[in-house]
């Protein structure tokens, strides 16, 4: 399994160029995505954390349709950071966005962004590409406030879709390091259960893309936020 480190450099090596048409080209195929932000409603002034943040594109999208949100995001690839500090800029919510280089099967909020927990975390075409993504989802469960919601957004097992379009699109996939997660729902589910959360799951056209929503519990009655 890759170290954080030699993850990081496959990352980079992968979009050193990709970055700079990476958003014309995917949104092609990268559906969903929009759907899982209008999902979000975190509450207002609520801290929103996207893991894998890429070229800015989501968080972008999360402060239009956000705007009291306080929004976080980390990735990997410095490449990739570098990209999207200078979109955010210039969609002008440098001001409403903090990012940070992170890996995010191992990170401390608090010290990067003086945050412990957060009300909405969205991981967006990422776990398919994170060999630790169990412990990603787990770690990042574990840091929402209580009642948050973990929404992530994927690949799905393409099983509706033809043999001969689900093979040549598995095949495509493994070019750019991306390997589809098919228990991706029944892990949400276990994680929730640890959390006294629950799961929520959708397919999107014909299982090429799946939802996956876990929200937190609120334990004791202390602990619930009015």
């Amino acid at each position: 399994m890759a170290t954080g480190i030699e993850h990081a450099h496959l990352m980079d090596r992968v979009y050193r160029h990709q970055r700079h048409f990476y958003d014309a080209t995917r949104k092609f195929y990268l559906l969903g995505r929009d759907p899982m932000i209008d999902g979000l409603k975190p509450p207002l002034g609520g801290a929103v954390l996207e893991i894998g943040c890429g070229t800015g594109r989501n968080l972008i999208k999360t402060a239009q349709r956000y705007p009291s949100a306080r929004l976080f995001g980390i990735d990997i690839s410095s490449e990739m950071l570098d990209t999207a500090a200078k979109a955010i800029a210039a969609a002008g919510y440098r001001g409403q966005t903090r990012l940070a280089y992170a890996d995010a099967a191992d990170f401390d909020p608090t010290r990067i962004f003086g945050q412990t927990a957060f009300d909405r975390i969205f991981i967006s075409y990422a776990v398919s590409m994170i060999p630790q993504w169990r412990t990603v989802i787990a770690n990042a469960t574990a840091r929402l406030t209580p009642g948050g919601e973990l929404h992530v957004v994927d690949f799905g097992d393409l099983g509706q879709l033809p043999r001969w379009s689900r093979s040549a699109l598995y095949e495509w996939l493994r070019w750019y390091h991306v390997t589809p997660r098919p228990d991706l729902f029944s892990v949400c589910d276990e994680i929730a259960k640890r959390h006294d959360g629950t799961s929520r799951q959708v397919k999107l056209h014909r299982g090429f893309a799946w939802l996956a929503t876990i929200r937190t519990g609120y334990g004791s009655p202390d602990q619930k936020r009015i």
